[in-house]
């Protein structure tokens, strides 16, 4: 037995992405994110028949959004992690010399941690 779960439509062998529940009390097709386990009264489907989905006539059909998956880095995050691990290495000193011309004319700062600065009330 292959351990992906397949489609349940019929001649569809592509692998399941969403799981479809009809819930026949409220006239609703609940489609959500593929379940953790087959259930008997539950469909698996690919990503094609998921979009394509339609209920019965005076049905409502939920689509249930998957947040529960992390999101995958863009390159914009992990440029940005780049940058923290490099400033958090940096040494204080080298730190304080090379920002410390631009903290000097920036009457405003009063206090900086990483690539954090605390500023001085404009009312002070």
């Amino acid at each position: 037995m292959s351990p992906v779960r397949r489609c349940s439509r019929t001649a569809c062998g592509r692998p399941a992405v969403a799981t479809l529940t009809y819930v026949y009390a409220d006239s609703t097709a609940v489609l959500g994110p593929l379940a953790t386990y087959a259930e008997p009264h539950c469909y698996d489907l690919c990503a094609e028949h998921s979009e394509r989905l339609t209920a019965p006539r005076g049905w409502e059909v939920v689509r249930l959004l998957d947040g529960s998956a992390p999101a995958r880095p863009s390159g914009d995050d992990l440029e940005a992690l780049a940058n923290a691990v490099r400033e958090a290495a940096r040494p204080q000193e080298r730190a304080a010399g090379a920002g410390g011309g631009a903290r000097a004319a920036d009457p405003m700062e009063v206090a900086r941690r990483g690539h954090l600065r605390v500023l001085r009330s404009p009312d002070n």
